[in-house]
């Protein structure tokens, strides 16, 4: 038997919502969504955040679609262990190419990756791997990928690491196991725990908020 992959053109989606007053925006702020969720879930959490309408807000859908157990919902995947670093490749170009579309009139726009569970893996990705540099990135119940280890540690921008302490999956071992990884390589992330399990809450929500203010105004 043999085995071939195929490159081959596909159609990815994205949904934005412009910042109430464009003039004033802060910047892009890009999200990807977790394992079996759509870019509607990204999207409305981002939504969810404070003054988040002074955000242009970007929900990007992974491109490995299924329909959701039980039900027609459709969602998706961004990867799977099956040709892993084909489908990073293909990940990373699909990302660049939205970014680059929504800043073609704003180039110098600043960009903010914020991913949850399994697309915290892609917001480290795009942030760090991505062609477009980030002003930061926000990891909601997700580790940092081991291809991303390699990156020189002047490609990481400033990170916030969140987790629910009672998460059962990314645990407060992955954490710790994450931040003394940063710490080794010069970089300094923000680690914020809060009350909750695998999941967004308000106390998250304020703080990926203060996060966001202070990457945009200091």
């Amino acid at each position: 038997m043999r085995v071939i992959s195929i490159e081959t053109p596909t159609h990815g989606r994205a949904l934005i919502k412009d910042a109430v007053v464009s003039s004033s925006a802060s910047g892009l702020l890009v999200g990807f969504h977790g394992y079996a969720q759509n870019a509607e879930d990204m999207l409305a959490e981002l939504d969810r955040l404070p003054r988040s309408d002074q955000w242009t807000l970007v929900s990007v859908q992974a491109l490995h679609r299924f329909y959701s157990r039980g039900n027609e919902r459709v969602v998706a995947s961004w990867m799977t262990r099956q040709d892993r670093e084909l489908a990073i490749a293909d990940n990373i170009a699909y990302v660049d190419h939205v970014v680059r579309i929504i800043l073609a009139d704003a180039p110098q726009t600043p960009v903010v990756f914020v991913g949850f569970s399994q697309g915290a893996g892609m917001a480290y990705r795009a942030a760090v791997s991505g062609v477009h540099r980030a002003r930061g990135m926000i990891a909601i119940g997700g580790d940092v990928p081991p291809e991303v280890k390699t990156a020189p540690a002047d490609r990481f921008p400033a990170i916030l690491i969140a987790a629910g302490e009672s998460d059962q999956y990314y645990t407060p071992s992955k954490l710790d196991a994450d931040e003394a990884f940063l710490i080794s390589i010069g970089v300094r992330a923000d680690i914020f725990r809060y009350r909750g399990g695998h999941e967004w809450t308000d106390e998250l929500r304020d703080r990926i908020h203060q996060v966001l203010e202070q990457l945009i105004h200091g």
